[in-house]
């Protein structure tokens, strides 16, 4: 489904992606894990297009992706939940969702918003409520509802464990693997690597603008070097 070859960027004249090389199979939750400062969150703005790519190429479904503007890519069936999860604060939770489907206007709307509130109860519960008051754990479920609300058949998924309790983390997790029977593609980027290994099939270490290392996920879990580097074991 998506596969990137020798992918640069830099910001200003620092190069901070060094050609990354990678591939994300139909139907697979594939992860990136890496430390603070990797480049993982610029490899995906790269491949959502708000960061410009300077160098290798990005083909997603078999098309060239780097030269379709940002705004573009959600219609070829690409989504991002970012980083910080980025809602809009000063908007129910029901206008966020809205604001994600901004495609669309036929009836299957409401059943995205009602399957959007079955994954998420809790947002059922506040949808009228500004999203500004939800929790962290609460903002990120909107975040990932919000992105799903375009119809994605690939999500892209920024740190989505960042900051949150660790019964939320599970939740969050729980959530992301269901994803894949439904028959979405998710590629996950993770400083939480033993959380994120455990529900991907494959995973890539990251280390300062280049992949390191790249396996099935229990593979990367079995690495004594990914244990004592990112697993703490």
């Amino acid at each position: 489904m998506l596969t990137v070859e020798g992918l640069r960027s830099r910001y200003g004249r620092i190069e901070v992606l060094h050609g990354l090389d990678l591939q994300v199979d139909s139907g697979e939750i594939v992860t990136v894990v890496g430390a603070n400062g990797a480049g993982k969150t610029t490899l995906l703005r790269c491949l959502s297009g708000v960061q410009p790519v300077t160098g290798g190429t990005i083909t997603f479904r078999g098309e060239a992706l780097v030269p379709v503007p940002a705004y573009k890519r959600l219609r070829r069936g690409l989504a991002q939940s970012p980083e910080g999860r980025q809602i809009f604060t000063n908007l129910s939770v029901e206008e966020n969702l809205r604001l994600g489907a901004f495609l669309f206007s036929d009836d299957r709307v409401e059943k995205d918003m009602e399957d959007a509130f079955q994954m998420f109860p809790i947002l059922k519960e506040k949808r009228n409520l500004a999203a500004g008051g939800l929790s962290g754990g609460q903002q990120q479920m909107l975040a990932m509802a919000r992105a799903l609300m375009g119809r994605p058949s690939c999500l892209l998924l920024d740190e989505p464990s960042m900051g949150l309790a660790p019964i939320i983390v599970q939740q969050i997790f729980d959530v992301v693997k269901g994803l894949k029977g439904l028959g979405v593609t998710v590629l996950l980027v993770e400083q939480n690597a033993f959380g994120a290994l455990k529900i991907a099939d494959r995973g890539y270490v990251m280390e300062t603008g280049r992949i390191t290392m790249s396996g099935t996920a229990a593979e990367l879990i079995a690495d004594p070097r990914i244990r004592e580097a990112y697993l703490g074991i």
